[in-house]
């Protein structure tokens, strides 16, 4: 599969490369593949960094793409500041003008971890350098020419004859349609005559081209304009002839023993083994190896005379006698060091156990810390005890040496010893040697064996001087007046040639490598391999004067074939293609590669730009393996998914517009070819008939293809390059023009066909392919994704032993497919042996087996109810082939039909409102039963399971990932091949549910919607999979486009993540039959989460929706939302306390403490963010309950309603009520309202104790704040015993409740509230707001902070022996339970964020710490100390175990992780950090810590099928099946750090 073409002038293409937290490209996988630009209209490339990413911070992105007529330079990098944007992203556009292989990396300072205090800056850090692959334009008279539409021809210059012969060649396979040559080295050759071992690399063949460069330069000029051929050419920088003369002049170009010593030994060892080859018949030994036997006897030569003769191991071992004398001079001399640590972490102590340690550990001591001269071979004895260090260890052993007192160590005795050390230290390299030396005999055996007596072997025949028993490894350059004046030593080069399975980035003839010495290199005598070194000043000779040959090639080639890639240092590849590039840009750059490593594949062709990697399809074995080929290079299947269409579709209309393109997965790219000059051929390796469905089948693949001379005309065997003298011949090479037909000589005129058709479909964005094998047989279905114009071949292969029938291949259907035969074929060859004799014995010229194609008839085309039936005749033996035109009729649609079906939704969604898209979008399976009448559910997909929601996100849940993956095979797409039953489940709920009145709008979707899915029911089923996705994601884009258009500013601008938690306030809000927020009208209202609390009496939950309201409605800018959401609360308001669960205002329940002060923040927070906000203080609720009465009555009694109060009045009746203190039952107490609490927990008494301020209630047998799991399980005995119950003052409650006193007091003082107090004792005295405020701020660190030491106990109300936790916050004040004060839970964050001058800046930050280290998970804070005792971080709802802490769920709030407390911590973790923070490079610290904390969640949200984030985890972020799977809250409290970040931001600081 290609990259994709390049857009037409009249718009600006872009490519979206999102990158990472740590800069990686965010990107299906590694590999980035992009289409040749334009050359007036480049494209764009588009970097995306989300939000504060970790690389901004002092972030760079440096990127080596050259600004427009700026010349490439692959060292030279372009800076861009990487700006962090908290609410947004940062984007930057690079135009790419020309191919090339670009990169990219960045540069930045790490974020250091969070702390309290300051900590130290870190230092700037670089990310991996990352690639861009653009794909070079190629043209041909004027016309682009895609990479898959090139079709490449090989041949060998030196078989091509005289002058005309090449003219007559060349226009041979021109007439074929091939369209680009690909010629090895046209360069003077050495003396083996092979193109591959080049003499002169500045100098042309002289044979062809006497006129050097001007004759080139006229070939590729009328190959262009008269053949219509672009020119290809081996490029060979690995190695040169060995009798380059310019090796004499410079012998330090190769690797001798002067410039790699290493190789000494490798040296030695060769010139032994060419000795004793010259000596074999005089030592007795056979010269004609006949049999295992002589072979046998030579090798046991080999290990005594050259082996032993040589001793190598001299190379290995230290000298005993050299480093003991040595070492004892110093020992004597005074002169030991001891190397730090080297007797353990006791120093000069440890001595003392040397004495004990046993010989060997002596040994290994020495090569540990005394070993010099260890890294590589190259010298005998280059091994060796540094005497100092050694001496030490002798200090050790027998102390030191001196002289002058009379017990002197014995000197012998320490030689002794020391020369046993010595002994045993050499035993492991003389292991070592032995090692390779038995290596070394194996490789020998081998390879003699192979060239001497295999029958797949050359069989060299006799051992003489010209042919020894076994190739040299190193070119002998001659002693003349210009070698005489270098070393000798400088004068033995090694040869180059390649080691089986070898590490592609390592260099086999390096200082690393010891592959010489072992003879593990296949060598090429005729070679010597050539040393670049590191870079040009290692080699400035060598890297100029190849750098001017591959200029010499790009300047006349259009493309390159790099020989032996996987050989060539990557450096030196890079420096020669960025010389060639210099010269062509545009070069298309083809390389065999066998790293033996796909990812070393990437790399290669990552660093290099290579357009494609050389690919065989005479590789394959079988049928079934040239079936996996094909289909590997086949291309995307038919029907796969597109998403750039639909990104782009509904802007068509303007001519300015950008196209966005994703960067998607790329394969590395082939050219497939069908044989290669260096491969045997089919009547070799097949039957020679399998030429034609081999060729055929190349042809089809999305891909460049190729071939080489002698395939079409059948050749019978491998031209062998090197000695090989004839001449080619071709029936094709006639001279005049080829009909495209059955004819003699090959397949010539058929292969005409297939090229045409080849060059066409990569011209037209033929990209989609069907390929399918059915025993002997493959058909390959190729087609045009938009246009569904396609071709399909029947190919009956000739692999060996399958007879001459047709195989019993059945009739093929293609359905919805109209196909019109182009032709079918035979191909007929003699291969009897006779012929193969005279054929291959024909002394001047290469010719093909005596062959012919010819035409088949009764293939029969049948077409009945919309289906296309196929036929092949009996007579259609291995070898033939079948070639149709193919059409789909109902894709032709009067707009295109993928055009049509992907545009017109924003029109369509353009009315609809956000109570509509809540339908359009979402519902999940109760939402929909209740919208439905309970008729219907969400959708089951067979084999998948049923859909989260019955709206397009339900739909596109499911197929973005499929989608993405171009997955098929799903049971998605398989449910649409089989039926439409989901396109009438799509189109029937928005018509039905448009006629009712509330729903109105959504009649123009429904309209869309029916049209779209009208126009595809009538295309094959196979493409149906693939138009459902368009038109939903059409539809679901167009949805979502609408969604935030509705919300504000904020959103519709802001970062990614931003606005996927802004669209969960579309999926919670919406209308319901079974729920309201008013007993007798019907509004949008909120679940708390999805699905459990969907519908009915479960739906609003007060606490749920005042946490949620700010962020899912303010900060979205849903203001009417949020203001219908307070007056429905403000209308419950009962005992100064609002329900926790609503019950449409029918059956309210007040039994949460917390919920009041959440519903009081909420309308604090609406009249600071909403536009003239405060007038709500004026609005008036309908009261459910009489003011200050606690009288109960059913919501249809004339009293309920009958009152109004204004927002300001509700505010003070609840402040009052808890300012007089309550004590009441709930109404109807018992099991109607709970069937799990005890009766006591029934009984709510709240209090303010006056000499702090704060106020308390609750009791232990119920749970008033959000952590209000009951228990009940009879089995464990905790039914009616809450989890956590919560009494006392709990610290959030406090901090919501000082947040409402100061902002009621200072709407007073601004006379924008009435009261200015609330009255106690009967109304005889009163306390202001203010005072109130003020004797909970005097008292609330000495009430709730737990000092860091004990030292500091003294002033603060705590019990030293219940601490388990210092530094913190407790979670509550004076509780049933005095240890649950002080458990470090995540409630205090929501303090400091809503009343943060409650707080002591420096111990705020100390306990923000902790709860960082301790509680925050992935996503959510864990909801207990993990230290604590009752931490118990799993729950299961369902468990019925006798575990009183966790049976069914009563850990609820004990360890488990919960998301929405998280937002609460950032926000406090923001605010109390940029206190300390003065410039806006701190201050975007801060953002960024924050950022890397999100991380999980943002990660969540993008990978949830609700689109949501759960309500809860496991430990650690781990699933849990229990949990709300999306949750109003935990989506809002985000939203909620948004918003405080654009305030701050907007404000300039806190």
């Amino acid at each position: 599969m290609s990259a994709p073409s390049t857009p037409q002038l009249a718009s600006q293409a872009v490519y979206l490369l999102p990158l990472t937290d740590t800069g990686a490209p965010d990107v299906p996988g590694s590999y980035i593949y992009l289409p040749p630009p334009a050359p007036q209209n480049p494209y764009i490339l588009r970097f995306q960094i989300e939000g504060c990413s970790s690389i901004c911070r002092q972030g760079s992105l440096w990127v080596n793409i050259p600004a427009k007529g700026h010349t490439f330079k692959r060292s030279l990098y372009r800076e861009y500041k990487l700006k962090p944007d908290f609410n947004g992203f940062t984007e930057i556009d690079i135009p790419i003008h020309e191919a090339n292989a670009y990169s990219f990396y960045t540069t930045y300072s790490p974020l250091p971890e969070w702390s309290f205090t300051n900590v130290a800056p870190t230092q700037l850090t670089r990310t991996p350098t990352y690639y861009v692959d653009v794909c070079p334009r190629l043209t041909l008279k004027g016309q682009q020419m895609p990479i898959e539409s090139i079709a490449v021809f090989s041949i060998l210059s030196k078989f091509m004859g005289s002058p005309k012969d090449w003219d007559n060649h060349l226009r041979g396979i021109s007439e074929r349609n091939y369209n680009m040559v690909h010629f090895t080295p046209l360069m003077i050759r050495g003396e083996s005559n092979s193109p591959y071992s080049i003499y002169d690399q500045l100098a042309f063949d002289k044979a062809p081209f006497p006129g050097g460069e001007k004759d080139v330069a006229r070939m590729v000029k009328k190959m262009q304009e008269e053949f219509n051929l672009l020119a290809m050419t081996d490029v060979v920088w690995n190695h040169t002839a060995n009798n380059s003369t310019w090796l004499e002049e410079h012998p330090e170009a190769g690797y001798n023993v002067d410039t790699a010593p290493w190789l000494r030994p490798a040296l030695e060892l060769d010139t032994a083994l060419l000795k004793y080859s010259k000596e074999l018949k005089a030592l007795g030994q056979p010269t004609k190896i006949n049999n295992t036997g002589d072979l046998l006897s030579i090798m046991e030569g080999v290990k005594t005379r050259v082996l032993g003769g040589c001793k190598l191991w001299e190379y290995y071992v230290i000298d005993v006698k050299r480093d003991t004398d040595a070492i004892m001079k110093s020992w004597i001399s005074g002169q030991a060091t001891l190397p730090e640590d080297a007797f353990g972490k006791a120093g000069t102590r440890g001595m003392d156990a040397v004495k004990e340690w046993p010989l060997k550990k002596k040994a290994d001591w020495l090569v540990d810390h005394a070993l010099r001269g260890g890294d590589r071979l190259g010298e005998r004895f280059r091994r060796q005890i540094d005497p100092s260090v050694g001496a030490a260890l002798l200090c050790a052993l027998y102390g030191r040496y001196d002289s002058r007192i009379h017990d002197t160590p014995d000197e012998k005795v320490a030689r002794d010893a020391l020369n046993r050390i010595c002994d045993e230290l050499n035993v492991q390299f003389y292991s070592e040697y032995d090692g390779d030396a038995a290596e070394i005999m194996e490789q020998l055996f081998n390879r003699i064996k192979y060239v001497r007596l295999d029958d797949n072997g050359p069989k060299l025949g006799e051992i003489t001087d010209a042919s020894p028993l076994i190739e040299s490894y190193f070119t002998r350059l001659p002693l003349n007046d210009v070698t005489k004046k270098h070393n000798p030593d400088a004068l033995a080069l090694a040869n180059n040639g390649w080691v089986w399975a070898a590490d592609a980035m390592k260099d086999n003839a390096g200082w690393k490598s010891r592959a010489y010495l072992r003879r593990e290199v296949i060598v090429w005598g005729d070679c010597v391999k050539l040393r670049y070194g590191d870079g040009p000043e290692d080699n400035p000779f060598l890297w100029e004067h190849m750098g001017k040959y591959t200029r010499l090639m790009a300047k006349y080639f259009h493309g390159f074939r790099i020989d032996n890639c996987h050989s060539t240092p990557i450096h030196l590849a890079e420096y020669m293609l960025d010389q060639a590039r210099s010269v062509n840009p545009n070069l298309f750059v083809v390389a065999e590669l066998f790293s033996g490593s796909e990812e070393m594949d990437f790399k290669f062709v990552m660093r290099l730009g290579i357009s494609c990697l050389i690919r065989e399809c005479m590789q394959a074995w079988s049928t079934q393996e040239l079936s996996r080929l094909v289909h590997r290079h086949g291309g995307p299947a038919i029907g796969s998914f597109e998403t750039d269409e639909v990104l782009n579709a509904d802007h068509a209309t303007d001519s300015n517009r950008e196209i966005i393109h994703k960067i998607k997965r790329s394969p590395v790219h082939a050219l497939f070819m069908d044989c290669t000059h260096d491969n045997e051929t089919p009547a070799q390796k097949r039957d020679a008939r399998d030429t034609l469905p081999s060729a055929a089948l190349v042809a089809m693949c999305s891909c460049a293809t190729g071939s080489v001379m002698g395939f079409d005309e059948v050749y019978p065997e491998l031209i062998e390059l090197v000695h090989e003298k004839r001449l080619y011949s071709s029936v094709n090479s006639s001279g005049g023009p080829l009909k495209a037909q059955a004819g003699h000589g090959g397949i010539g005129g058929i292969r005409k066909t297939l090229n045409q058709i080849h060059v066409e479909m990569g011209k037209n964005e033929y990209d989609e392919t069907y390929i399918h094998h059915d025993n002997e047989y493959i058909t390959v279905h190729r087609v045009n994704p938009h246009t569904r114009k396609g071709y399909f071949l029947i190919a009956h292969t000739a692999f060996p032993g399958y007879g001459n029938g047709n195989g019993g291949f059945p009739p093929t259907k293609l359905p919805g497919t109209k196909a019109r035969q182009i032709g079918a074929w035979t191909l007929e060859v003699d291969n009897s042996p006779e012929t193969r004799a005279r054929i291959i014995g024909d002394k001047t010229t290469l010719r093909g087996l005596p062959s012919q194609t010819k035409d088949l008839r009764g293939v029969v085309v049948e077409s009945a109810d919309d289906v296309t039936t196929i036929t092949i005749p009996d007579n259609f033996p291995p070898g033939s082939i079948a070639l149709f035109e193919t059409s789909v009729p109902s894709v032709e649609h009067s707009q295109g039909l993928d055009k049509f079906i992907t545009t017109g939704a924003r029109a369509a969604f353009e009315e609809v409102g956000l109570e509509d898209l809540n339908f359009i979008l979402y519902k999940c399976d109760a939402e929909e039963r209740d919208a439905s009448d309970q008729r219907d559910g969400t959708y089951n997909i067979p084999g998948h399971g049923t859909l989260v929601y019955a709206g397009l996100q339900g739909w596109w849940s499911v197929l973005q990932g499929i989608v993405n993956d171009n997955n098929l095979g799903h049971p998605l797409c398989n449910h649409l091949r089989e039926g439409q039953w989901a396109l009438d489940y799509c189109v029937g709920r928005l018509e039905r549910i448009s006629q009712k009145d509330k729903y109105l709008r959504i009649q123009g979707p429904a309209k869309w919607l029916k049209e779209r899915f009208d126009a595809i029911r009538k295309v094959p089923s196979y493409l149906l999979p693939r138009c459902f996705a368009m038109v939903i994601q059409t539809a679901y884009n167009a949805a979502v486009d609408r969604s935030l258009e509705l919300m504000g500013e904020n959103v519709r601008t802001g970062q990614p993540f931003l606005r996927r938690l802004a669209l969960v306030s579309v999926q919670v809000t919406g209308y319901m039959n079974s729920a309201s927020l008013w007993p007798d009208k019907s509004v949008p209202c909120m679940a708390a989460g999805l699905p459990h609390f969907a519908s009915s009496w479960a739906r609003c939950w007060g606490r749920d929706i005042c946490i949620s309201a700010r962020g899912l409605y303010m900060g979205t800018g849903r203001y009417s939302d949020a203001r219908e959401h307070i007056l429905a609360f403000a209308s419950v308001l009962k005992h100064g306390m609002i329900p926790n669960l609503l019950g449409d205002g029918k059956n309210p329940r007040y039994n949460s403490r917390d919920s009041v002060w959440w519903f009081l923040q909420n309308i604090q927070d609406y009249t600071k963010i909403v536009p003239s906000g405060l007038g709500l203080l004026q609005e008036k609720a309908k009261r459910r309950f009489l003011p200050y009465d606690d009288t109960w009555f059913p919501h249809d009694d004339e009293r309920a309603y009958s009152t109004s109060s204004t927002i300001e009045d509700v505010i003070q009746e609840a402040l009052q009520r808890h300012a007089s203190g309550m004590d009441f039952r709930e109404y109807n107490a018992g099991p109607a309202i709970d069937s799990q609490m005890k009766s006591e927990g029934f009984n709510i008494k709240i209090w303010t104790d006056w000499d702090t301020g704060l106020i308390f209630g609750g009791n232990q047998h119920n749970c008033g704040t959000w952590m209000d799991k009951m228990g009940e399980c009879e089995r464990a005995g905790s039914k009616g015993v809450p989890g956590t119950p919560r009494d006392g003052a709990p610290v959030e409650m406090t901090g919501m409740l000082y947040s409402c006193l100061r902002w009621v007091a200072q709407l007073h003082e601004e006379g924008n509230y009435k009261y200015e107090g609330v009255s106690l004792e009967g109304g005889s005295k009163v306390i202001s707001f203010k005072a109130w405020a003020d004797k909970i701020k005097a008292n609330f660190e000495r009430t709730y902070y737990v000092p860091r030491t004990p030292e500091e106990d003294v002033d603060y109300d705590v019990s030293p022996k219940i601490i388990n936790r210092r530094g913190i916050y407790k979670d509550l004040y004076r509780s049933g339970k005095e240890y649950e004060d002080y458990q470090l839970r995540p409630n205090f964050p929501v303090a400091m964020a809503v009343a943060p001058d409650l707080f002591n800046t420096d111990h705020a930050l100390y306990a923000l710490q902790m709860a960082d280290r301790i509680l925050l998970g992935p996503q959510g804070m864990k909801t207990l100390d993990p230290s604590d005792l009752n931490y118990r971080p799993y729950y299961i709802n369902s468990e019925d175990s006798s575990d009183f802490a966790t049976s069914k769920g009563r850990n609820y709030h004990q360890g488990p992780e919960w998301v929405w407390p998280t937002g609460f911590f950032l926000r406090a973790l923001c605010k109390f950090d940029l206190t300390r923070r003065k410039t806006p490079e701190e201050r975007v610290e801060t953002y960024q810590q924050v950022t890397r904390r999100m991380a999980g969640c943002m990660k969540a949200i993008q990978e949830s099928p609700w689109a949501g984030l759960t309500e809860l985890t496991q430990k650690d972020g781990a699933f849990c099946a229990d949990s709300c799977p999306t949750q109003a809250w935990s989506a809002s409290c985000l939203i909620d750090l948004f918003q405080d970040v654009r305030e701050y931001e907007q404000e300039g600081s806190v």
